[in-house]
């Protein structure tokens, strides 16, 4: 299992700060290989550039209503938004930006959907692996389960021995916080979508925790006869205060992790999918 301190929450780190930033990585070796993934999210987009081991050196986000519930029903939207990252990124290492990239789908949906849009985007798809198995693989997980809130659902991976056993999908996610804020303030959707992401949100958990609750439920169904030690949370969601304690709560048998910040783990996982050194034995 990865160190979250150590190996993992760093990376995030890392990410969170270059996506701010919009600019390349200090120190970057300039042979240094280059792997590419794209994360297609019903909230955002996220572009991201990792090394050889792993460690982001350059990332894009830009907040979009292009996906939802797993299916891309804004297509031209999310090409545009696809093409747009790359061709900024492209300014920070030019013909050395790949050509292949690593996308995801939530589970239970067609992986062709992401596939579409990245390859529309004009590059060749090296992998596609569902989001909470991304996850699942990265962390190392054993005897777990992932719980991965995206914006349109929430997903569930179980881990055993290494390998991802079982997988699930429902709808519910962090779009559904942010129409029951729309209704709860009379708000337009996307001043409560802002809300949600706000520095001063702790005191909207009372009006979205019931949305919490169904999730946690979800989770609890998915995990019906699966013995599990450990649940990690992951999605940009799980940042609001409350989430970790409502299913710390909901699971008192099992240790719930949520690194932070949560929003670039899941980008992280899919772009390490199947690039060898993210996956060695570095701690750095």
């Amino acid at each position: 299992m990865r160190s979250i301190a150590d190996w993992l929450e760093p990376r995030l780190a890392q990410a969170a700060a270059l996506a701010a930033s919009g600019a390349a990585a200090a120190g970057l070796a300039p042979d240094a290989p280059l792997h590419l993934g794209i994360d297609l999210g019903t909230s955002c987009v996220v572009t991201m550039v990792l090394d050889g081991e792993g460690r982001p050196v350059a990332a894009r986000l830009d907040w979009a209503d292009v996906v939802r519930d797993g299916v891309v029903w804004d297509f031209f939207g999310a090409v545009q938004i696809v093409r747009r990252q790359l061709e900024s990124l492209g300014t920070l290492f030019g013909e050395r930006l790949p050509k292949q990239a690593t996308t995801s789908y939530p589970p239970g949906t067609d992986p062709r959907i992401s596939v579409n849009v990245i390859e529309a985007a004009g590059l060749e798809v090296s992998g596609v692996i569902d989001e909470p198995s991304a996850v699942a693989a990265l962390l190392r997980l054993d005897k777990a389960a992932v719980v991965d809130i995206g914006g349109g659902t929430t997903g569930v991976a179980v881990v055993r021995d290494g390998r991802i056993v079982y997988s699930g999908d429902e709808p519910t996610g962090g779009h559904h916080v942010s129409l029951t804020l729309a209704g709860s303030r009379n708000l337009p959707l996307a001043e409560a979508e802002m809300l949600k992401r706000g520095k001063d949100n702790a005191t909207l958990w009372p009006i979205v925790r019931p949305v919490f609750d169904k999730m946690a439920h979800i989770v609890d169904t998915h995990l019906q006869g699966w013995q599990v030690d450990t649940l990690y949370l992951s999605g940009g969601s799980c940042a609001m205060p409350g989430v970790r304690e409502l299913f710390a709560q909901r699971f008192p048998q099992l240790e719930v992790i949520l690194p932070q910040p949560p929003l670039f783990l899941t980008p992280l996982a899919i772009a390490a999918h199947g690039l060898a050194g993210a996956y060695a034995e570095v701690q750095a």
